[in-house]
């Protein structure tokens, strides 16, 4: 029974480690616990629980042990843009627009360095060579799909985007038009 006890004590001694534990031995051998001091008992250092910190992981240990063009290097081969994203939205229609603008939305920034080709149906647009935004003047009627491609110079593709937008032109040739009716005829002068 005083192997129970004892276990007890001594769990709930390691619940209240930072507290002063004192021990007294009893004539029979025995040793009576408490965290307040007792008639011929004396302190116990109790030692603090044995923890484990895990070691920094080797990546981190190398890459801080790495010179900095080095980890720029490597920094650089992960880079990716969080956002691409190309607007006219997809299945956007304009209709008889005189110009329909075309912009690339990126996070991070465009770097320096790095190469941006936007294609309007297959062909850079007039003027585009590196630009986040092209206007396209009197778009022609019919879908016109925009891509957009973002390469590091390496050639490593870091974003891409696309959308497809439509352009209606309605003419007087439409199949919806109904022919306008005649205007009526001036009444007919009465004999006398």
């Amino acid at each position: 029974m005083s192997r129970a006890i004892l276990l007890i004590t001594c769990s709930v001694l390691a619940t209240t480690a930072f507290a002063t534990t004192y021990v007294r031995v009893e004539k029979d051998g025995t040793k009576t616990y408490s965290d307040r001091p007792l008639p011929g008992g004396q302190p116990v250092e109790i030692q603090p629980a044995q923890t484990y910190s895990a070691p920094p992981s080797s990546s981190s240990v190398l890459d801080s042990r790495r010179p900095r063009e080095e980890r720029e290097m490597l920094d650089a081969a992960n880079f990716r843009y969080t956002m691409c994203q190309l607007s006219p939205r997809n299945d956007e229609t304009f209709t008889n627009p005189e110009k329909v603008n075309i912009s690339l939305s990126l996070s991070p920034a465009l770097r320096p360095g790095d190469e941006l080709k936007i294609l309007v149906d297959g062909s850079p647009p007039p003027a585009a060579a590196g630009a986040m935004t092209v206007t396209l003047e009197q778009p022609d009627r019919g879908s016109h799909t925009v891509t957009a491609e973002i390469r590091d110079r390496y050639g490593r593709g870091l974003c891409s985007a696309s959308t497809t937008f439509h352009v209606q032109r309605p003419s007087l040739n439409s199949p919806a038009r109904v022919a306008p009716r005649p205007p009526p005829r001036p009444p007919r002068p009465t004999p006398h």
